[in-house]
C-alpha cells in the first residue's frame, strides 16, 4: 500500500516515466570502431535473441537480462556490446577502440572481428542490416584518402554534421564482408554529443532497411491488384440482366480477395511509412549541411527513396481504391437485383389482385346460386307446412303461400349472409 500522504499510483506509471530514458544514447570517445546488425526476427526468434545475449554474458560472468528487459549495454573487456529489442527486430551494436593508424594502405579494423565468431554465427534472425562505423578524432583525413582505402568513389556521399563539428563519408554499398560502411570525422564534439550523433547515423541505416520492407510488398500487391482491376473490368464488360446473380457473386469472391490481399499487406505498408518518416527525423536531427561538391545524406535519400515511398504509398492507396470500386459495383447490382425483384413482387402482387378480384365475383355468384338454394329448400318446407295447416283452417292453398313465402325467405337469406360477411371482415 502507498504511503498515506501519497495517492494511489497507476500500476504503470514508473514504466511509463522510465520510456523517456529508455535507449539513452551512450557517451563515446574517439576513435572508435562500430559493427551494427540488426536481425529481423518473429516473437519466438526475438525471445531467442535474448537467451543468445544471457548466453554471453554467462561466458563473461555478468547479470543475466530478465524477461522485461528491452535493451542493454555492457563492457565485456574486449568490445562493448549493446543489445535492443524491436517490435520487428533485433539491434545488436559492438564497439571497440580502433588507432588512427588502421587507416592505412589497406582496409581498417572491424567492430566485428572482436565478437566470437560461433556466437555471432548464431544470431537469431535474418539479417537485414550491418554497417561498419569508423569515428575518428580528426579531420586529417580528406575524402580522397577515405575513398582510396574504405569507401566507393563513385558512389560517395558526403556531409557535414552536427552544425559542422564533424564531417561524415559512406557510399551505401555493401562491401566483400557484407557490411555496409560510414566513417564520422568527429572534430571536437562532447562524448555526449558524439554519442547522441552515432546513435541517430545508426537508426537511418536501421530504419531506412526497415521501411524498405513495404518494397516487395508492394510490388507483389502490384500483380494482385492487376488481376483483380483486370477481373473488375471483365465482370462491368459483360454484365447483363440475365446473368446478374453469377455477377454478384463474382464480384463477392473478387472483394472477399481484395480484402484479403489488403490485410496482408496494411500493416507492412504502415509500418513502412512509419519507418520513412523516422529516417526523415533521424536525417534532421543530425544537422547536415553540404561539403564543396558533395552529394548530401538528405539529398541521396530523397532521390533514392522516394520511388521506393512511392511505390508503397501507391499500392496502399491502389488497394483503397479497388476496394472501393469493388463495393460500389456490388452495392449498385445488389441495388439493380432488389429492384427487379420489386418488379417481380409488385407484377405477384397485382396477379393476386386479379386473382382476387376473380374470385370475389365467384363468391358473388356462388353466393347468388346460394341465395336462390337455400331459398328453395325452405319454400319447399313451407309448402309441406301450408299442406299440413290445411285441416286445421289454414286458408291459402300451398302453391299460394309458397308463392308469398319466396320474396321474404329469399330477402331473410340474403340479409344473413349480408350480416355474416361483415361480422367475418370486422374479425380480420
Amino acid at each position: 500500500m502507498p504511503p498515506p500522504n501519497r495517492p494511489t499510483q497507476h500500476p504503470h506509471r514508473v514504466m511509463l516515466h522510465n520510456e523517456i530514458h529508455a535507449r539513452p544514447p551512450e557517451a563515446l570517445t574517439a576513435p572508435l570502431a562500430i559493427a551494427h546488425i540488426v536481425m529481423l526476427a518473429d516473437a519466438a526468434g526475438r525471445e531467442a535473441s535474448r537467451a543468445h545475449v544471457a548466453a554471453l554474458l554467462r561466458d563473461h560472468h555478468l547479470a543475466l537480462p530478465d524477461a522485461q528487459t528491452t535493451h542493454l549495454r555492457m563492457d565485456l573487456g574486449v568490445f562493448r556490446i549493446r543489445w535492443e529489442l524491436h517490435t520487428e527486430f533485433v539491434s545488436w551494436t559492438f564497439m571497440v577502440p580502433t588507432p588512427v593508424e588502421a587507416f592505412g594502405e589497406r582496409d581498417p579494423t572491424s567492430a566485428i572481428d572482436a565478437v566470437p565468431r560461433e556466437w555471432l554465427a548464431a544470431l537469431p534472425g535474418q539479417c537485414l542490416c550491418s554497417l561498419n562505423l569508423w569515428v575518428l578524432p580528426t579531420h586529417q583525413f580528406g575524402s580522397g584518402s577515405l575513398v582510396k582505402h574504405v569507401l566507393h568513389e563513385d558512389t560517395l556521399v558526403a556531409s557535414t554534421v552536427a552544425d559542422g563539428h564533424g564531417e561524415l563519408y559512406t557510399d551505401f554499398a555493401i562491401h566483400a564482408d557484407g557490411f555496409s560502411r560510414m566513417v564520422l570525422l568527429a572534430g571536437g564534439m562532447t562524448p555526449r554529443r558524439l554519442g547522441r550523433l552515432v546513435q541517430r547515423l545508426l537508426e537511418i541505416e536501421t530504419y531506412r532497411m526497415a521501411a524498405l520492407l513495404g518494397l516487395p510488398a508492394a510490388r507483389d500487391a502490384a500483380n494482385v491488384l492487376a488481376f483483380a482491376e483486370r477481373e473488375l473490368a471483365d465482370a462491368i464488360r459483360t454484365a447483363n440482366r440475365d446473368a446478374e446473380p453469377a455477377l454478384l457473386d463474382r464480384l463477392t469472391r473478387l472483394a472477399g480477395q481484395v480484402e484479403s490481399q489488403y490485410a496482408a499487406t496494411h500493416s507492412r505498408f504502415s509500418a513502412s511509412s512509419a519507418y520513412f518518416e523516422l529516417v526523415d527525423r533521424r536525417i534532421q536531427d543530425i544537422a547536415e549541411s553540404r561539403l564543396a561538391g558533395m552529394q548530401t545524406i538528405r539529398e541521396f535519400m530523397d532521390r533514392r527513396l522516394t520511388p521506393a515511398r512511392s511505390t508503397c504509398e501507391w499500392a496502399t492507396r491502389r488497394q483503397d481504391a479497388l476496394s472501393q470500386r469493388v463495393s460500389r459495383m456490388s452495392n449498385l447490382l445488389r441495388t439493380r437485383v432488389e429492384i427487379e425483384q420489386q418488379q417481380s413482387s409488385q407484377a405477384l402482387l397485382t396477379t393476386m389482385n386479379q386473382r382476387q378480384d376473380l374470385q370475389l365475383k365467384l363468391q358473388s355468384t356462388v353466393e347468388g346460386l346460394s341465395v336462390a338454394a337455400i331459398t328453395y329448400y325452405i319454400v319447399g318446407l313451407v309448402s309441406y307446412l301450408a299442406k299440413g295447416a290445411q285441416k286445421p283452417g289454414w286458408p291459402l292453398s300451398p302453391e299460394t303461400t309458397a308463392a308469398v313465402a319466396i320474396p321474404v325467405v329469399a330477402f331473410g337469406v340474403w340479409w344473413s349472409l349480408r350480416r355474416l360477411h361483415r361480422r367475418m371482415f370486422r374479425a380480420h
